[in-house]
């Protein structure tokens, strides 16, 4: 992975998470990471204009947009083993192994979200060493983006970041491949849900 597609996963885990207090302040540094780190004058102006969008909105506005996003439909979750699996018994075994995954990288997490929090996992994946298991989270990764991506209209900011990944970064899952995480997956109880599940 090239150092300018490490740089989106930086921004990515920045944008998905949930908006902080100074979120004015949050973008204006991911322009100067972009300024810094973003060589493809097309590309920079490209991933410029998403960042922007963001900037229309208040602080409150734009929360309420990330929770009824992300929070409120288990199809656009921020999980990635509730994309694979839903409410299976087998989430908590893969939670153990894909922190152990990123454990053996040597990253050590700072916050309180599940191992397979997705931001935290573009993080990892930003500085985290090529290996196998770095691949096979890649490709796990861009299944799940991919779905959140096609759960989202299309006016929402946060699908056209989430298209520039899957254009960028992430290869275009296989139809096997999404067909396995139909299969796999338990679907929960209820498709919508009367609260936000956190705030990442």
């Amino acid at each position: 992975m090239d150092s300018q597609n490490r740089t989106l996963l930086v921004i990515g885990s920045r944008l998905l998470a949930y908006p902080s207090d100074d979120f004015k302040s949050d973008l204006k540094d991911i322009n100067v990471c972009i300024d810094e780190n973003v060589p493809s004058a097309g590309f920079s102006s490209k991933l410029k204009t998403i960042v922007t969008t963001f900037n229309l909105f208040t602080r409150e506005d734009l929360r309420k947009l990330y929770v009824s996003t992300f929070d409120l439909r288990a199809k656009n979750g921020l999980y990635l083993t509730a994309h694979e699996l839903g409410d299976s018994n087998k989430r908590g075994a893969a939670l153990i192994k894909l922190q152990k995954i990123i454990n053996q990288a040597g990253y050590e997490r700072t916050d309180d979200d599940l191992a397979d929090y997705i931001p935290m996992l573009f993080e990892f994946l930003a500085v985290a060493p090529e290996s196998q298991d770095n691949e096979r989270l890649t490709r796990r990764l861009a299944v799940a983006v991919q779905r959140i991506m096609n759960n989202l209209p299309d006016e929402n900011p946060y699908f056209n970041f989430l298209q520039l990944l899957m254009e960028s970064v992430f290869p275009q899952p296989t139809k096997q491949e999404i067909d396995r995480l139909e299969f796999d997956r338990e679907e929960a109880d209820l498709e919508e849900l009367p609260y936000p599940i956190m705030y990442g």
